[in-house]
């Protein structure tokens, strides 16, 4: 239904998150260093150069604490674990694949409000007795928005010329779900030679707290497409039904990046 055909029909209460404060960065973290596996550690120690695969964010740590000389702002803890994959040259071979871990740590201030409710809630469990969840205090909800990180450089370097304000911060205990994302143990002591990357990340930060809104309602939302369902059509026929892929054969231009980008800036947005 068109927008100006549309008329609020009545006012209704919904249970959502709303955002108390929020803020956006870009992180440059440099000399971040790379534990790797035992095996990776192996090749590491023979190579003389390194260069970056990828780097992927397998999870990100968020703790929320009240600042007690502010009422009303939280600090905001937030730990990146990086997977970070590389190839090592260690001859005149062919490279050599290998994977460590990487850690960020990072600190912001946000405003989250105050509230004094106690929070009850269930969880339902087919075929099982609901689970019944003891009372919470009602702190604040800090949530992180992340894109994928960008590997800016990846060096090797020995033990003895490790750069300064290097970021060894080293790992007491290694979460369970984390060490499951790599072939091999992460070695944390000394080696002969250490890998450092230097890594681009983006990030939202937000704090968000349960709260009751008053919104408008226009109707409900039903779906304006039909179901599709699964016919026994000749797989040639449906396959001639799909269109050429004309953009795949033939990527845009970079005015088309350029243009499609300005359309959708908006005013304070960089």
């Amino acid at each position: 239904m068109p927008a100006e055909n549309m008329r609020i029909k009545e006012a209704v209460c919904i249970h959502t998150r709303k955002v108390y404060d929020s803020c956006k960065d870009r992180d440059c973290v440099e000399n971040l260093r790379v534990y790797p596996t035992r095996g990776s550690q192996a090749i590491i120690d023979r190579a003389i150069n390194v260069k970056c695969r990828k780097v992927e964010l397998l999870w990100v740590y968020i703790d929320v604490e009240p600042v007690s000389f502010n009422r009303g702002f939280y600090t905001v803890d937030v730990k990146y674990f990086y997977k970070v994959t590389g190839d090592a040259f260690c001859g005149v071979g062919n490279p050599q694949e290998f994977c460590g871990l990487a850690t960020f740590d990072k600190r912001v201030i946000l405003f989250g409000s105050e509230g004094n409710a106690r929070i009850f809630s269930s969880v339902m469990v087919p075929g099982e007795n609901d689970q019944r969840l003891i009372t919470r205090t009602n702190m604040p909800i800090g949530v992180v928005e992340v894109v994928d990180p960008i590997c800016l450089s990846l060096r090797l370097v020995e033990t003895c010329n490790c750069p300064r304000g290097g970021r060894d911060c080293e790992l007491s205990e290694l979460p369970v779900a984390i060490a499951c994302c790599f072939p091999d143990d992460i070695v944390m002591g000394e080696s002969e030679n250490r890998v450092y990357a230097t890594i681009g990340q983006f990030s939202i930060i937000k704090l968000e707290r349960d709260t009751q809104l008053l919104i408008p309602a226009f109707d409900f939302c039903l779906p304006e497409n039909e179901c599709v369902s699964a016919t026994e059509d000749d797989p040639c026929d449906l396959f001639r039904r799909i269109d050429f892929p004309v953009e795949e054969f033939f990527p845009p231009q970079r005015q088309d990046f350029e243009q499609g980008a300005g359309a959708d800036r908006r005013p304070g947005c960089r």
